[in-house]
């Protein structure tokens, strides 16, 4: 467990913290020289029988307190606020005071020194004058301490030591990196503070860079250990040479594969300052830092201490997840702008304020655990896996279980709900039968048509998914591989049936071979007219397929023939006219018109004088 300290200068938290751990912070080695130990800015406090460590950031310096706090900020959940009892609230206690609100702490502890320099009725007026002016203290526990004396030094070391650990030690393994050096003997270290997980030495992790790497050694709140945990202080030992492997301030190290860092977030927003409309801002994460524009969401210009949703658009990328806090400042990164907490990431470009859109964000806000936001999430939309388990930092058996709590569901690398589905299925279905009515020469339409006419800008084998259930329901029907809706059906009459064998025969004749509607009707001496419709209504069965107006194959025969161009595709990786007239021993015509109605159709796609395949799946029977 880690508490941060903030404090002005010469308030007497160096000689606190030495009181409390028997450090002294103000003259603590650098790391470089100190190998494996990470005591920069940091003083520990061992407590005995429970094996538990506190850690304790001492950083000085308002600048210098906001980058290295926040790089700390990780798994972190509570604060100690420290006053001079003899000199009150200083300018930079101020500054500290509003970031330590805006970083939303389960807990602020207000610790009074050098009380032998104040009487009671000085500290009364003290505690009094800190509730009146900062509200958000009222409710704060108060210790009066000496560091000279040993005044309160044992209360408040009791009272630290029964404090819940919250660290999410359950989630995936997440840690800033916030220094990188070579120690002699060891190799490349990293430091920095688990925001959340756990990790054992031996483990293979992966940079926010998408390079894999082994942990080699731990040191877990400045000492040796097998593991080290979320909220902890950790040093790891890394298998990576740093002449080859750029490490950096700001970089991860995560359990998972990183997906690509968001350049937009949703936030909500605690303002500090009054704020227009649209800012520029710099932007404080973890051990990252980074410049943007804040932009106001429900309104043009909000006052101080209001709570808002904003959008940030960042200037680099960062790697965030719901939940995480950031502290945002102005443009010259001298004012304090707000506090914020991400609601989400790789927020929309179009239509953010809509009151569609606003409702949603702000029941994302509301939200009390990873199961409602999801089903926020899900209501219109698929959204695949890894961007949801990253979003709320859940492993594959966590995301399982949210699924389930929230109603939805997941297909392969795809989660989606009930009304989600029973959407898709109902537009599946409408554009099925625009296109009987459209297309009323045809059977019906293939698997990879019917995406692309009714859902072409959604996940395609989630769709392909979704059809298959509406084929297992009886939704849909396929007839010799064509899709169609039930009722769509189409019969010979008993005339029509004979004279389809007449038909047969004639193509058997033709050995593979197009025939013309003019052609046929000559042979079997029938009207040509009347021959064009019987022909056209063979072609709505299946049994017949015009590659051009009048021109037809039997549908057996376009189904081999595609499965050799397949062949000879899959192999070359694209597949000539001339070649297939070759193959086919056919006149140079009837292969253009053949390769035409295959790119019609979207089983080929032409590429100069080649053609590709585009969907090969089209002809499977």
């Amino acid at each position: 467990m880690i508490i941060v300290t903030s404090g002005h200068v010469d308030h007497g938290k160096t000689a606190l913290l030495k009181a409390l751990t028997g450090t002294n912070t103000a003259h603590l080695p650098e790391e470089k020289k100190r190998g494996m130990t990470i005591d920069l800015g940091y003083a520990y406090l061992p407590l005995g029988e429970s094996k538990k460590t506190l850690g304790f950031i001492d950083v000085p310096g308002h600048e210098k307190f906001l980058s290295n706090m926040l790089a700390g900020l990780g798994g972190v959940h509570y604060a100690m606020l420290i006053v001079a009892a003899d000199e009150g609230i200083a300018a930079q206690t101020k500054e500290h005071l509003a970031i330590l609100r805006q970083l939303q702490f389960r807990e602020i502890m207000v610790v009074l020194t050098k009380a032998d320099r104040a009487d009671s009725v000085q500290i009364d007026t003290l505690i009094h004058k800190i509730k009146r002016d900062y509200p958000f203290l009222c409710q704060a526990k108060y210790f009066i301490t000496s560091a000279e004396n040993g005044q309160g030094i044992e209360e408040l070391r009791n009272y630290l030591h029964q404090l819940p650990e919250l660290a999410e030690t359950q989630k995936p393994f997440r840690y800033a990196i916030d220094r990188v050096f070579s120690v002699k003997g060891a190799g490349t270290v990293v430091t920095g503070t688990a925001f959340a997980g756990r990790v054992q030495v031996e483990d293979e992790l992966y940079l926010s860079t998408g390079q894999k790497v082994r942990v080699k050694a731990i040191h877990a709140q400045n000492t040796p250990s097998e593991q080290g945990l979320a909220g902890q202080r950790l040093a790891l030992n890394l298998n990576v040479d740093l002449d080859r492997t750029l490490i950096k301030r700001g970089d991860w190290l995560l359990q998972g594969i990183p997906p690509l860092p968001t350049t937009r977030i949703s936030v909500q927003i605690w303002v500090e300052t009054p704020l227009n409309e649209s800012q520029p801002i710099h932007i404080y994460h973890a051990a990252s830092r980074t410049t943007g524009q804040l932009v106001l969401l429900q309104s043009k210009n909000v006052a101080q201490n209001d709570r808002t949703l904003a959008e940030i658009i960042l200037d680099s990328p960062l790697f965030l997840a719901f939940g995480d806090k950031l502290i945002l400042r102005s443009g010259d990164a001298k004012t304090l702008v707000a506090g914020a907490r991400v609601l989400e990431i790789n927020s929309p470009k179009r239509h953010k304020r809509t009151a569609e859109r606003l409702s949603f964000l702000a029941n994302l806000a509301l939200a009390k655990n990873a199961p409602q936001r999801i089903g926020l999430a899900l209501q219109h939309n698929a959204i695949e896996a890894n961007q949801v388990m990253w979003g709320e930092q859940l492993s594959v058996i966590s995301l399982d279980e949210a699924l389930a709590q929230c109603g939805a569901m997941r297909y392969q690398d795809w989660c989606f709900n009930a009304d989600y589905q029973a959407e898709k299925t109902q537009q599946i279905l409408t554009a099925l039968a625009t296109y009987h009515e459209q297309h009323n020469d045809q059977l019906g339409v293939s698997k990879a048509r019917l995406y692309r006419i009714a859902l072409l800008n959604q996940p395609e084998h989630l769709i392909y998914h979704l059809i298959d259930e509406m084929l297992d329901n009886g939704k849909l029907q396929q007839t010799r591989g064509w899709l169609h809706l039930p009722e769509h059906k189409i019969r010979f009459d008993e005339e029509e049936q004979h004279r389809w064998q007449w038909v047969l025969k004639e193509f058997e004749k033709a050995n593979g071979q197009a025939i013309w509607v003019r052609d046929m009707a000559n042979a079997l001496v029938m009207d040509e007219n009347k021959m064009r419709n019987f022909m056209y209504k063979a072609g709505k069965l299946g049994y017949l397929t015009p590659i051009v107006k009048d021109r037809f194959f039997l549908t057996e025969t376009i189904y081999a023939y595609a499965r050799l161009i397949k062949q000879i595709a899959e192999e070359k990786g694209k597949v000539s006219v001339n070649e297939v007239r070759d193959r086919l021993n056919f006149g140079r015509k009837l292969t253009v018109q053949l390769m035409e109605y295959f790119d019609r159709i979207g089983f080929l796609r032409r590429k100069g004088n080649n053609h590709i395949l585009r969907d090969k799946n089209i002809f499977d029977l």
